[in-house]
């Protein structure tokens, strides 16, 4: 194919890609799509362009779908709604829901799954209301500077804001403070662990994505963008799931579908929480010292 006949077959591709994507968003899929979404490439298939066939429209059909792309933030929309670990939960509890007829029960039956089930990931600590909800071995964002004891905060408004909105935990304690709440906390396992919080890069070395075994309290522990998930995190969100989306089918009215699958999925999500912990009791049992650190004896190295 010479130069000339290329051209006119790209910007006929263009134009037959810019229609085709005119009637996606008519259709309600959306006009800031993604280029690999699918559904693109099966609605210019429909209008006879392909890789193999037709390669200089399929050229050209791609190069409008990136300029939309680009346009609208269509592949940074799906980085947007998948980068966080509580985003993807949600959508697995959409699941569990689907049952349910009501925007008013699905959101009731969400919320049941998705409570405990938050609880559980440690970003706070729902029984610590006198410091702001801070979890056990963490400090609070805005202690008193200088403060050797950071359990104490000047501003616990935004202490509950970061917690419960933006799910961060703090620091650590330092060792000392921290071992008090977590006694069977070992200077061992408090630095490897902050190893693992400032050092540590993850899946692919860009720090997104990252796990390890033992945390603070000895527990296996997987950061998503500085956001903690865990055994009892996600067995509540599994196990809430399914819990709704089994309550929730079957006969009856729509209220009561509602109520059976707030149930279940309350019901669920607390006995996955429960499972979680059981699981982590059994895997920190065999990572925990039988006897204290020579260091907690007392004895040092050096010489006699």
């Amino acid at each position: 194919m010479n130069p000339l006949s290329f051209l006119k077959e790209y910007k006929r591709g263009f134009k037959k890609a810019d229609v085709a994507q005119i009637r996606m968003v008519r259709e309600g899929l959306g006009y800031g799509e993604s280029v690999l979404d699918p559904r693109f490439k099966q609605a210019i298939k429909a209008k006879g362009i392909s890789a193999r066939e037709t390669p200089a429209q399929f050229l050209g059909a791609y190069t409008s779908r990136m300029l939309i792309d680009v346009g609208n933030d269509g592949t940074r929309t799906y980085w947007w709604r998948w980068n966080h670990p509580l985003a993807i939960a949600q959508r697995v509890a959409e699941v569990g829901v689907q049952e349910i007829d009501t925007p008013t029960g699905r959101a009731a039956a969400g919320l049941a799954i998705a409570v405990p089930a938050v609880a559980a990931a440690g970003t706070y600590d729902i029984t610590n209301v006198g410091q702001a909800f801070r979890p056990e071995g963490y400090a609070q964002s805005y202690s008193e500077p200088g403060t050797d004891d950071r359990r104490e905060t000047q501003q616990p408004v935004q202490e509950i804001v970061e917690r419960f909105f933006l799910g961060r935990t703090g620091e650590p304690l330092k060792y000392a403070t921290a071992k008090e709440e977590i006694p069977d906390l070992t200077p061992e396992r408090y630095g490897n662990y902050l190893n693992f919080l400032y050092n540590e890069k993850g899946l692919l070395g860009l720090g997104v994505v990252k796990g390890t075994m033992e945390n603070l309290q000895g527990y296996p522990e997987a950061r998503m963008l500085g956001f903690p998930v865990n055994l009892p995190m996600a067995g509540g969100f599994v196990a809430g799931t399914a819990g709704a989306k089994l309550a929730a089918s079957g006969g009856g009215t729509p209220k009561q579908r509602a109520i059976r699958g707030a149930i279940g999925g309350a019901v669920g999500s607390l006995l996955g929480v429960a499972a979680g912990n059981t699981a982590n009791e059994v895997i920190a049992s065999g990572n925990r010292p039988q006897l204290p650190t020579t260091a907690e004896y007392g004895v040092t190295t050096g010489k006699i």
